[in-house]
């Protein structure tokens, strides 16, 4: 039976850990057993950390994309818990979006890259989002334009056009990411990515790329000669 983390000598309990010798002291599960707090009668809270991190094949990236009833499945983790670790991953994930570096100028695809990867390389569902470039090719503006499910996101084409019109943008550029992590581009991805490069034909604007994401790559429509 393991010991309780109040039972342990004062040095090596994770909470005192932290304050004497700062966060990168604690491995992932002393850390995810602050959140736990207490242990449940038979194990430790990093015990049970370690076990909700074997869940995962001890990858945080994979930790993050667990939902509240994926978390509470494992035994210890209840309702309180399951919201205190996803609160957690969500806000490592919001402080990696503001992180996100402001790239004046695309200038190639790994720029617009640069931008999207963190806000999209570790979400379990689709997002389409449009960068808006002015003549020069500096951004104007993003924004997400829909949320989908695993497997696909709906598109509006017109809707596309109509906020480029409104920023007066002379380019855009178009973005997803695949939580599968397959970047190659599907059957839908190609028909969107035509119908999207024609209609700014007819207004003038110019589509420049678009790019699929994934956990640790992208692919660029543009630099593989698709668009």
């Amino acid at each position: 039976m393991s010991l309780k983390i109040t039972e342990w000598a004062v040095e090596d309990r994770p909470r005192e850990k932290l304050i004497q010798n700062g966060t990168a002291s604690l491995s992932d599960a002393e850390l995810l057993a602050i959140l736990i707090s207490s242990g449940t009668k038979d194990k430790s809270a990093v015990d049970l950390g370690r076990e909700l991190l074997g869940v995962v094949n001890n990858n945080l990236n994979s930790l993050g994309k667990l939902t509240i009833s994926d978390l509470k499945k494992l035994h210890g983790i209840g309702p309180a818990r399951a919201v205190t670790i996803a609160a957690a991953m969500e806000l490592g994930r919001r402080r990696k979006l503001a992180e996100v570096p402001y790239i004046p100028q695309i200038k190639c695809s790994k720029d617009v890259a640069d931008i999207f990867q963190p806000i999209l390389s570790d979400l379990a569902h689709e997002e389409f989002w449009i960068l808006f470039l002015n003549r020069s090719n500096k951004v104007i503006n993003r924004m997400k334009l829909s949320q989908g499910g695993i497997s696909g996101t709906v598109t509006d084409v017109r809707i596309v056009m109509k906020k480029a019109i409104e920023y007066l943008a002379s380019g855009i550029i178009v973005c997803h990411n695949h939580p599968s992590g397959n970047l190659n581009p599907s059957e839908s991805d190609n028909k969107i990515t035509q119908k999207i490069k024609e209609a700014g034909n007819l207004m003038d604007i110019q589509l420049l790329d678009h790019l699929i994401i994934s956990e640790k790559d992208y692919y660029s429509f543009a630099d593989n000669g698709v668009l």
